[in-house]
């Protein structure tokens, strides 16, 4: 996951989220949506490679 995410594969990941949190986030205008999950793939992504950071060092 070092790599950056594709266009297409945040626009997947953003849809998915959308999908998840449809009943949390249905009063925020599509635009604060959008916002919201662009973040949440952002922080994903982040987490992701501190956590493959972290599993390397413990492996070598």
């Amino acid at each position: 996951m070092e790599k950056m995410l594709s266009s297409q594969e945040r626009k997947r990941l953003q849809g998915i989220m959308i999908k998840a949190f449809k009943n949390e986030i249905q009063n925020l205008t599509p635009e604060l949506q959008y916002i919201l999950t662009d973040d949440l793939v952002t922080a994903l992504q982040n987490r992701l490679t501190v956590f493959q950071r972290i599993q390397t060092k413990t492996t070598l």
